[in-house]
């Protein structure tokens, strides 16, 4: 918003800590715990902050519509609705994604293992400072706006009619509030005009959802081709733990042995009496014969 007191940058920033907390949270309570710390673990903070951003923007949303009602100013009430809104939303998503990597726990693989006990206990601190930390910042936040309060400085901002003769840049810049722009929380957001008038009635017009329904048909196509031509592979290096045996073996096979390609192997599936010399002499002629 082009106003310095309903400006929500501190708010934004608030949220992307939120999720940083949760990272150290988890992290600092698997390494208490003696869990090991793999190289496939460092993408976990992307997921969280993914995850994290996400709730804060649900969260942001539900209070503005609860903020929007007449009549209603207590900040008791508005964080109810707030979390009667938003709770369940992030509630549903944090559970599924907290299954979803605690079952990735069952793994053979001690690194995948690894990196689902982080991440899924990521999701949960994430959960818990989303529904408190945030929830506090947001109701800190609606004081400021209340108090008229520059949303860097915090200091109060009078608003005078002497600011009409001045720019809108001026007063955003160093005021803090444009006097072409209202700054009391009941005017509906930009964001949530364009959906509401524009986004919504186009998408419900006939030929609109023919063009999205042919659209899908050949997206899904596309996916169905790709399915079948995708092919698997994966550095086997990178499941294995950081000081497992398996390492350097991977890493002088690529060294050493990388530029001859496969391996070829002859098995012999009889019996066979290595204590004759004629069969020890027969298997090194044939040896050498491969050779």
């Amino acid at each position: 918003r082009l106003s310095c007191i309903r400006n929500n940058i501190w708010l934004a920033c608030c949220g992307v800590v939120s999720a940083g907390l949760a990272v150290l949270s988890s992290f600092g309570l698997m390494l208490f715990c003696g869990v090991p710390f793999v190289v496939t673990v460092a993408n976990a903070p992307f997921l969280i902050l993914g995850v994290g951003v996400d709730d804060m923007f649900i969260m942001i949303a539900s209070w503005e519509q609860s903020s929007r009602k007449k009549g209603q100013s207590d900040v008791k009430y508005l964080l109810a609705e707030t979390y009667r809104e938003a709770a369940l939303s992030v509630t549903i998503t944090t559970l599924t994604d907290v299954l979803a990597f605690f079952i990735g726990t069952w793994t053979a693989f001690p690194s995948v293992r690894s990196f689902c006990l982080y991440t899924g206990t990521a999701f949960v601190f994430c959960y818990i400072y989303t529904m408190t930390f945030f929830g506090a910042i947001i109701v800190l936040n609606h004081k400021r706006e209340q108090g008229n309060r520059h949303w860097l400085t915090c200091m109060p901002v009078e608003v005078g009619a002497g600011q009409a003769e001045r720019s809108c840049l001026y007063n955003v810049c160093c005021v803090g509030h444009c006097f072409r722009q209202s700054s009391q929380p009941e005017s509906e957001h930009p964001m949530s005009v364009f959906f509401k008038k524009y986004y919504g009635p186009f998408f419900t017009n006939k030929w609109t959802k023919l063009l999205v329904v042919v659209l899908y048909a050949a997206y899904l196509g596309g996916s169905v081709y790709g399915c079948t031509q995708i092919r698997e592979g994966i550095d086997l290096r990178n499941l294995a733990s950081d000081d497992s045996y398996v390492i350097p073996y991977y890493d002088d096979n690529d060294k050493y042995f990388s530029e001859y390609g496969p391996r070829v192997m002859v098995v012999v599936t009889e019996s066979v009496d290595y204590w004759n010399e004629t069969v020890r002499l027969g298997i090194e002629n044939c040896t050498q014969s491969l050779e």
